[in-house]
């Protein structure tokens, strides 16, 4: 009897053992996949295999002038060579083809390729490779300068194309693996991996500048190709590198797949791209401001004025608002504004929440839209025209003249309307000695009286084919008239 019974408890014993190692084998199991689903793969190849296909290689040529031969020279009435040299003269120089090199992916098998702006900028011809090593002749559906994108369509006699989708990149983060594909220095189709860098880089591209930076090397050639996640959807194209010799040092930048979709989105259904406009000019919200306005917090956009007829006045948006939240997105950082608002439907309905004298007041705006703005001369130079402006062909930053700025540097408010608040290290304005402070009197021969000013003189300069800027400076005490080198 007792035998029996302690074989019983040693057979319950037993099961409960089994029970329990299974129990705590399924929990070692769970957390073990749970720690290192994200570890790295031990291959990209079958990623690479899915991805490739879709990587196209972009050429693209323009016919330049031969200026080889030359000033010819003129001979008199009734010389043997005249009738020779007028006929090569008639003819004009000859011209030759200049090509350039770049990277696209497909986005639908109907034939239409994502690229970069400045990959097709300027071209006669533009022809696609495939990695089966097939090329197309493409055609230019539309472009946006601002944010450097492209996108183009080729005709494959109705067969469907290898193609790849846009992901999320808001999802991304910093220390996600990533993979870049591309015709790096035309050497045709090549594949690296790294990791995500940082998010929401500056760059100087722009006021809609959104960059991922990756370490996956990037060189160039690899410009407009994607940079993708570990899914195979495209996060990111890429655009730019940072580097002192040419290549690749680790730090490449893609535009947000994000930003990306929505723009080519709108290239794709209008040709061209339809922004939402508010019109206002912002700022920077420090803790001296905030703690003027009595908010607890340094956030948001400062509206420092807004634009009469705007959509922003005719929603009661005010100056001194600080823009708290934009259709449900809250605004962080003043730069974020211009980017969300652009990104918004035209004519859309958007609640918007400001701080105002000590509370939050929940407003409603129907956005514009900000190419219109531009052709009727409402907005200049984009959607938000900020405080201050940075001015990448010169290397310097500007601002219009204020009392804090006035303070800051020392100098009377009435010297001028606008202020170099910033130079950048090695610029054309660092190297004629340029400090911040300095008030801008002309520039090109012009009197300056906002910023659009400088802007408008800069580009008629570049259009005249002009190497220089020639600006009149005052530091309040005396004034020089200093050219300055438009840099690339």
């Amino acid at each position: 009897m007792k035998f029996n019974k302690l074989k019983m408890i040693c057979r319950i014993n037993v099961t409960n053992f089994s029970f329990n190692f299974i129990l705590i084998s399924f929990f070692i199991f769970v957390f073990y996949n749970n720690a290192y689903s994200k570890a790295p793969p031990e291959s990209f190849a079958d990623l690479s295999d899915q991805v490739s296909p879709a990587v196209v290689n972009i050429a693209t040529s323009v016919s330049v002038k031969d200026t080889t031969t030359g000033d010819l020279p003129t001979f008199p009435p009734g010389s043997p060579f005249e009738e020779f040299f007028k006929d090569f003269n008639e003819r004009g120089p000859s011209r030759r083809p200049s090509t350039s090199l770049g990277s696209g992916f497909i986005i639908g098998d109907n034939g239409l390729i994502v690229t970069n702006n400045h990959v097709i900028e300027g071209a006669e011809e533009i022809t696609v490779f495939l990695s089966d090593e097939r090329e197309f002749s493409a055609v230019l559906i539309g472009r946006d300068t601002k944010t450097d994108l492209a996108v183009l369509k080729v005709e494959a006699d109705e067969e469907k194309l290898p193609f790849v989708k846009f992901g999320d990149s808001d999802g991304l983060r910093v220390g996600d693996w990533v993979l870049a594909v591309g015709n790096p220095f035309g050497l045709g189709g090549t594949v690296t991996a790294g990791i995500v860098s940082a998010r929401g880089r500056e760059i100087g591209q722009g006021q809609y500048d959104d960059f991922i930076q990756t370490d996956a090397s990037i060189n160039r050639g690899n410009s407009g190709g994607p940079l993708f996640n570990m899914d195979g959807e495209v996060i990111g194209v890429n655009t730019a590198i940072f580097s002192q010799s040419g290549g690749s040092v680790g730090i490449g930048f893609a535009i947000s797949s994000n930003l990306a979709n929505t723009v080519v989105n709108q290239l794709i259904e209008f040709g061209r791209t339809r922004r939402g406009w508010l019109g206002v000019y912002i700022q920077d919200v420090t803790e001296e401001i905030a703690n003027s306005l009595d908010f607890d917090e340094a956030r948001g956009a400062l509206v420092s004025s807004v634009r009469s007829g705007s959509p922003a006045e005719s929603a009661k948006i005010k100056a001194g608002d600080i823009v708290l939240s934009f259709n449900g997105k809250r605004i962080e950082k003043m730069k974020e504004l211009p980017r969300i608002v652009a990104e918004t439907e035209v004519g859309s309905k958007v609640r918007v929440e400001v701080w105002r004298e000590g509370e939050i007041k929940k407003l409603t705006v129907i956005l514009g839209e900000l190419e219109v703005a531009e052709t009727n001369g409402e907005l200049e130079d984009g959607l938000v025209e900020n405080e201050e402006v940075r001015i990448t062909e010169l290397g310097m930053t500007i601002a219009t003249m204020n009392s804090e700025i006035a303070s800051k540097f020392q100098i009377e408010e009435d010297v001028g309307k606008i202020v170099i608040v910033d130079v950048e290290n090695d610029s054309p304005a660092f190297k004629k000695d340029i400090t911040p402070g300095t008030v801008i009197k002309r520039a090109d021969r012009q009197d300056v009286e906002e910023i659009s000013d400088i802007i408008d003189a800069l580009k008629e300069v570049k259009n005249r084919g002009s190497k220089a800027l020639l600006l009149l400076l005052s530091d309040g005490k005396r004034e020089r008239f200093v050219a300055l080198n438009i840099q690339e």
